[in-house]
C-alpha cells in the first residue's frame, strides 16, 4: 500500500472492459477502456454471451495498461473497486471474479460499487480539484492473442462543489432521476423517477437499427439530427399512469430494480417504447423499410467503413431528407421529454442544480437544450466530459472513495447483481 488513497477501479457491466487508477476519489491517474463496438455492431446491439467472452480476453491487458499509464504497481494500491451491478450477469461476473482474486492475492480491501452511482460520480469526482485542472492521456493496447487495438479514454468533468443535486442518469440501460445528497462525507440517493420500459439510450439504438444505421445508435442519431427539421414529424408522449393490476410492483423493465412504482410520482416517470413504435409505424407507412435494409447492407458490408456524416452533403449521401427529418424529430421529442420531467422534478424539490450523466449525456442537442433551459430557470447544469459520459472505471473508483474511508468493504460472498438498486 502507498497510503496515497490509490484505488484501482474495474468496470465490466455491459460491453466495455475498463480499468482506472484514481487518487482519493478525485484525481484520475489513468483510465483505459476496451470497447466491444466492432464485435456487437453486426448484430445491432449487445449480445450478452459475446460480451462476457470479450471481457475475459480484455480484462488482464486493460488492468495492466491502467497501472502502467498511472505509473504505479500493484503494491502501490490501497484498494480495489468493482462494479457489482446493475448490468449483464455474465459480464459483471468477469470483473467481480478478477477483482476478488486480485484483492485476495494482494490482501487489499474490495469495494463493491453500483454502476448508477458511478455515473453520478463521473461529475461529482472533481468537486475537490482546483478549477481549470485537466489531466488527459491516451494509450492503446493490443491484446496478446488478437490484433485489436483498445483505445483508452481519459477526461475530467466540470467542477461540482455543492452538497445536493437532482441527478438524471440516462444511458442505454437506464433512465433514472435521483435526488443526491451529501452528509458527513457520504452521498445518499433517493429515487424520484425512472423509465417504466425502455431506457432512452435503448430507444436511440433501436431506432438507429430500424433505419439501417450502426450500433451504438446514439452517435448516428446525434450526427444526422443536426441536418433535419425537428418539427417535421409530430411525436408525443402520453401521461404515465400506474397500472392497477401491478399492485404497486415494478413493471417489466431492463433497468435496475427499484422501489415500487406506486411510490413514485407519475410526473417524473419515463416511457420510450411508445415513440420507438411510432417510428416503426412511420417507416412502414412511408415505405422506408427496404431502403433501410439496403443502407444497412451497404454500411456494414465486409470491408466497408461506416463513418458518421460530417456535413449535410454526407448526410444526404447516406439517406434522403425525409429520413433525416424523422431522426431530428425523434431526437427532439426524446430530449424534450427528458427535459420536461427533469425540470418538473427539480421544481418540485426546489433543486437548483441538475446533473445529467450517462451515455446519452454526450448528445449535443441534449446538452444545449438542458443548458439553455437551466440558464433560463436559474438552475445550474453539470455534465461529465464526453469521455466520462460513457462507461468507464474512473467513475467506479471515484464512487468507492467514500466507502474506503468508511471501511465499507465487500464480503467474500460478493457476486453479480444484474438488478442492483440504488438508493431509497
Amino acid at each position: 500500500m502507498s497510503g496515497r488513497g490509490l484505488i484501482l477501479g474495474i468496470e465490466s457491466s455491459c460491453d466495455e472492459t475498463a480499468a482506472a487508477v484514481v487518487e482519493q476519489g478525485t484525481r484520475t491517474l489513468s483510465s483505459v477502456v476496451a470497447s466491444q463496438i466492432k464485435t456487437h455492431a453486426r448484430y445491432g446491439g449487445v449480445v450478452p454471451e459475446l460480451a462476457s467472452r470479450e471481457h475475459l480476453r480484455a480484462i488482464v491487458p486493460v488492468v495492466r495498461a491502467a497501472l502502467a499509464e498511472a505509473g504505479v504497481g500493484l503494491g502501490d494500491l490501497d484498494a480495489i473497486a468493482v462494479t457489482a451491478g446493475p448490468g449483464l450477469a455474465g459480464a459483471l461476473l468477469v470483473g467481480i471474479t478478477y477483482a476478488k482474486a486480485l484483492a485476495a492475492a494482494l490482501e487489499l480491501p474490495l469495494i463493491a460499487v453500483n454502476h448508477l452511482e458511478g455515473h453520478i460520480h463521473a461529475v461529482l469526482m472533481q468537486e475537490c480539484l482546483p478549477h481549470g485542472r485537466t489531466d488527459h492521456a491516451r494509450v492503446e493496447i493490443t491484446h496478446p492473442s488478437r490484433n485489436n487495438n483498445y483505445a483508452a479514454r481519459v477526461g475530467h468533468p466540470l467542477s461540482f462543489t455543492n452538497e445536493s443535486a437532482l441527478a438524471l442518469v440516462v444511458s442505454g440501460g437506464h433512465t433514472h432521476l435521483y435526488l443526491a445528497r451529501k452528509a458527513q462525507g457520504a452521498w445518499s440517493y433517493r429515487l424520484m423517477g425512472r423509465t417504466v420500459d425502455d431506457a432512452a439510450g435503448e430507444a436511440f439504438d433501436k431506432v438507429a437499427k430500424l433505419l439501417g444505421f450502426g450500433y451504438p445508435g446514439g452517435p448516428w442519431i446525434d450526427a444526422l439530427a443536426r441536418y433535419g427539421n425537428p418539427k417535421a414529424v409530430p411525436f408525443s408522449f402520453a401521461q404515465i399512469k400506474i397500472k392497477v393490476h401491478l399492485g404497486g410492483k415494478p413493471p417489466r423493465t431492463k433497468a435496475a430494480k427499484t422501489a415500487p412504482v406506486a411510490n413514485l410520482d407519475p410526473r417524473f416517470m419515463f416511457s420510450f417504447s411508445g415513440i420507438k413504435t411510432a417510428v416503426l409505424r412511420y417507416v412502414e407507412l412511408h415505405g422506408l423499410r427496404d431502403e433501410a435494409r439496403a443502407r444497412a447492407a451497404r454500411l456494414f458490408a465486409p470491408g466497408a467503413e461506416a463513418r458518421l456524416p460530417q456535413s449535410k452533403e454526407e448526410a444526404l449521401a447516406l439517406c434522403p431528407q425525409n429520413v433525416i427529418d424523422l431522426v431530428a424529430s425523434f431526437q427532439c421529442a426524446v430530449v424534450g421529454d427528458l427535459m420536461k420531467k427533469s425540470f418538473a422534478a427539480a421544481e418540485s424539490l426546489r433543486a437548483r442544480r441538475i446533473l445529467v450523466t450517462g451515455g446519452v449525456a454526450a448528445n449535443r442537442e441534449l446538452r444545449a437544450r438542458f443548458s439553455a433551459e437551466g440558464a433560463r430557470r436559474g438552475v445550474r447544469m453539470d455534465f461529465p466530459t464526453l469521455a466520462m459520459s460513457t462507461d468507464n472505471a474512473a467513475m467506479i473508483a471515484a464512487a468507492a472513495w467514500g466507502r474506503f474511508q468508511a471501511r465499507e468493504f465487500a464480503e467474500e460472498s460478493l457476486s453479480a447483481d444484474p438488478s442492483l438498486a440504488l438508493g431509497d
